[in-house]
C-alpha cells in the first residue's frame, strides 16, 4: 500500500571514501562546522517527504550512531531509517538493499551522501519536472568546464535524453560533453522496482550501477527526463581533502554574501568564518578573522573585532568586542565591552553596560549592569552586583581541589587591585576592599576591609662597613 505522502527521500552515504585518506567516513567529515550529511538531511528535509532513508555501509555503526545522537542538534524532525549495504558493489546494490523501504511510496529521489552544496529550492524544481513530464526517472544535471570523471549525458537531435556514457567508454566526440550526471535522480518507486533485478554486474569489479535502470527503462518504453541545474557547485561531490575546502568555501562565501545583504557589515569577508547557523543583525560590523560559530546570535549594531573566536554565545544590541575575545556559551547584553583578549567562558553572563578589559578570564559568572572588571582578573562561579569595579590582579579562588565554591559581591562594591576572595564569601553592598587582600570572611554592607599583614620598614645593615670597625 503507497503512503499517502508518496514522497521519500534516499541518501547514498555507505562508500569508503579512500582518497580522503581518513579513518572517519567521509559523510561525517565536517564542512562550515557541520557533518556532511547534516547538510543534505536539512535540505531533504525542506521537501516535506514522508521520510528520509540513509544507506549506510562503510562504517555503518558510527555512521549510525553520530546521525541518531545529532538528528535534534540539526533540527531533523522528519523519521529517519537506517538502510544497511551488505556488499559494497555499487549504486545499483544500494538501492536493491534500499527496496523495502521505498516499497510504501510513489516517487524515490536520490541524493548523494557527499554533496553539501545541494538547495532544496533546486531540488524543489527537479520534482516539478519530474512530475509535469510524468516520467519514470528524472537525472539530476549540470553543466561543468572540465567534466573528466563523470559520466556525460548523451542526447538526440530534440534533446531528449538517450544515455549516460561512462568516462571509460568515451570517444573523442563524447569527451568533449560537459553536461554530465550528479549521481542524484527522482524514480518512480514502481518502475525501479521493476528494473533493479535486471542489473548485471559490470566492469573488473563486478559492480551493479544504478545508471543502468536508466537504458532498461527506455528498453520498456518509459520515460527518462534530464533536469539541468543552473549553478554546477550544487552537485559537487567531496572525494578529497582538497575538495572539501573547496565546497567549505563556496558554502562559506554564500553564508557571508547573505549576511551582507541583510545589512551587515563584513570588512573582508574572505578572511571571516562565519556558520550557517549564526545570526547577525543590521548595521553589526566584522572585522577580518573572526569565527564565529555554531547557535551564535549576534544583535545589531555590534562591532567584532579582528581575530575573535564567538561560540554558541548571545550578544545583545551593540555589544562591541575587540581583538582577540574568545567566547564559548556566554551572554553578553546590550551595551557590553569585552577586550581586548578577554576569555569568556560558558555561562559567563555580562549584563547591560558591563565592561571585561584586556586579559579577564570570565566562567560561570554574574557579571553585573554597569560593573567594571578592566584588567588582569579571573573572575570564576561568582556573582557581581551592579555598578562594581573590580581592581587589577584580583581572582576569585572558587576550588579548594574537591569542590566549587560561590563568590556573591553586592552592588556598588570597591575591590581593590591585587584581592583574593577565598570562596564562598559574600560581600554586602557599598563594600570596599583595600588593595592586596586576602578576603576568607564575610564583609557586611558598607565597611572597609583590609585583610593583609602590616607594613614594617627595617634598617638594612652593610655588612662590609661593620667589618671595617
Amino acid at each position: 500500500m503507497v503512503a499517502k505522502n508518496n514522497l521519500c527521500v534516499l541518501v547514498l552515504a555507505g562508500g569508503k571514501g579512500t582518497r580522503m585518506k581518513s579513518v572517519l567516513p567521509k559523510p561525517l567529515h565536517k564542512i562550515c562546522g557541520a557533518e556532511i550529511l547534516s547538510h543534505i538531511l536539512k535540505e531533504a528535509q525542506a521537501l516535506k517527504p514522508a521520510r528520509i532513508g540513509v544507506l549506510i555501509g562503510h562504517q555503518a555503526e558510527l555512521v549510525r550512531e553520530t546521525v541518531k545522537n545529532n538528528l535534534q542538534n540539526w533540527g531533523i524532525k522528519t523519521p529517519v531509517d537506517f538502510i544497511l549495504q551488505k556488499e559494497l558493489t555499487g549504486s545499483g546494490t544500494a538501492a536493491k538493499d534500499s527496496a523495502p523501504f521505498m516499497r510504501r511510496y510513489g516517487q524515490i529521489l536520490i541524493l548523494a551522501g557527499d554533496a553539501p552544496l545541494i538547495q532544496a529550492a533546486t531540488l524543489r524544481k527537479l520534482i516539478q519536472t519530474h512530475n509535469k513530464t510524468k516520467a519514470a526517472c528524472t537525472v539530476f544535471t549540470v553543466d561543468i568546464d572540465n567534466p573528466r570523471g563523470y559520466g556525460r549525458i548523451l542526447k538526440d537531435a530534440k534533446g531528449n535524453f538517450t544515455a549516460i556514457i561512462e568516462e571509460s567508454e568515451t570517444n573523442a566526440a563524447t569527451a568533449a560533453i560537459k553536461e554530465v550526471n550528479s549521481g542524484m535522480y527522482i524514480f518512480d518507486v514502481k518502475a525501479l522496482l521493476g528494473a533493479l533485478p535486471l542489473l548485471k554486474p559490470q566492469g573488473p569489479k563486478k559492480e551493479y550501477y544504478l545508471t543502468d535502470t536508466l537504458a532498461l527503462l527506455k528498453q520498456k518504453g518509459l520515460r527518462v527526463e534530464v533536469f539541468k541545474a543552473a549553478d554546477y557547485k550544487e552537485a559537487m561531490g567531496i572525494n578529497s581533502k582538497k575538495q572539501l575546502a573547496q565546497a567549505a568555501a563556496i558554502m562559506q562565501a554564500a553564508v557571508n554574501d547573505a549576511l551582507m545583504e541583510s545589512g551587515v557589515t563584513i570588512i573582508n569577508p574572505r578572511d571571516t568564518y562565519i556558520e550557517p547557523a549564526v545570526k547577525i543583525g543590521a548595521d553589526s560590523i566584522i572585522y577580518p578573522g573572526a569565527f564565529i560559530k555554531g547557535n551564535t546570535v549576534i544583535g545589531a549594531r555590534c562591532v567584532i573585532g579582528p581575530c575573535c573566536w564567538i561560540e554558541d554565545s548571545v550578544l545583545a544590541e551593540e555589544v562591541h568586542l575587540k581583538t582577540g575575545c574568545y567566547l564559548t556559551q556566554a551572554s553578553l547584553a546590550k551595551g557590553c565591552i569585552a577586550g581586548p583578549y578577554a576569555h569568556l567562558r560558558p555561562a559567563a553572563v555580562l549584563k547591560e553596560n558591563a565592561k571585561i578589559g584586556n586579559f579577564v578570564e570570565i566562567k560561570k559568572s554574574v557579571i553585573g549592569a554597569g560593573s567594571k572588571v578592566p584588567h588582569l582578573t579571573y573572575v570564576g562561579d561568582s556573582e557581581i552586583g551592579s555598578k562594581v569595579n573590580i581592581g587589577a590582579g584580583t581572582i576569585t579562588c572558587n576550588y579548594d581541589g574537591v569542590n566549587k565554591y560561590k563568590t556573591v559581591i553586592g552592588d556598588g562594591v570597591f575591590v581593590g587591585s591585587n584581592t583574593n576572595f577565598v570562596a564562598p564569601v559574600v560581600v554586602g553592598k557599598g563594600a570596599k576592599i583595600g588593595a592586596g587582600s586576602t578576603i576568607t570572611q564575610d564583609i557586611p554592607a558598607a565597611m572597609l576591609a583590609i585583610a593583609r599583614a602590616r607594613q614594617v620598614n627595617l634598617i638594612i645593615k652593610n655588612k662590609k662597613k661593620d667589618k671595617k670597625k
